[in-house]
């Protein structure tokens, strides 16, 4: 079965240090991610910024004052995934080197799980969704070649 197709928007907002995270993110990582998680075609727009903005989104969207790893703002499922997955540069790198791991793997992890939620996924609204929902990302990263992130 083929992959769903994808048009991919990939931004970088202004970073104290891009390196790490344009390294980690090269396009096809994050093309392959995304399209490994997406039950349609979908465009995608992903975009890296820093604490500031992920803060502003953040407190601006859903009411919390911090910046958080991983936005998903969805706009459509049908006939097309159309959604915005915004990712916080700082917060994520914090929370790479808390869990031990690279860069690269989490930022993985985050596209797929941001993408589960612009599919509807939530795992906030139920102990049974939140364990569907992990262990649909599991099966996802397996298949990328990811060990299970929640291990």
């Amino acid at each position: 079965m083929p992959l769903p197709a994808l048009t991919l928007s990939l931004q970088f907002a202004e970073l104290a240090d891009p390196a790490p995270h344009r390294a980690a993110l090269p396009r096809h990582r994050v093309q392959r991610a995304i399209r490994h998680a997406l039950a349609a075609d979908g465009e995608i727009t992903v975009r890296i910024v820093d604490a500031e903005e992920g803060q502003a989104l953040n407190r601006d969207y859903r009411g919390k004052d911090y910046a958080t790893n991983v936005l998903t703002f969805d706009y459509a499922t049908d006939p097309l995934v159309m959604a915005d997955l915004v990712l916080c540069a700082p917060v994520v790198a914090k929370e790479a080197r808390e869990l031990g791991k690279s860069l690269a793997e989490h930022y993985l992890h985050l596209l797929v799980h941001g993408t589960l939620h612009a599919q509807g996924w939530d795992h906030e609204t139920s102990e049974a969704d939140a364990q569907a929902m992990e262990a649909h990302e599991i099966r996802i990263l397996a298949g990328l070649g990811q060990p299970n992130p929640y291990a």
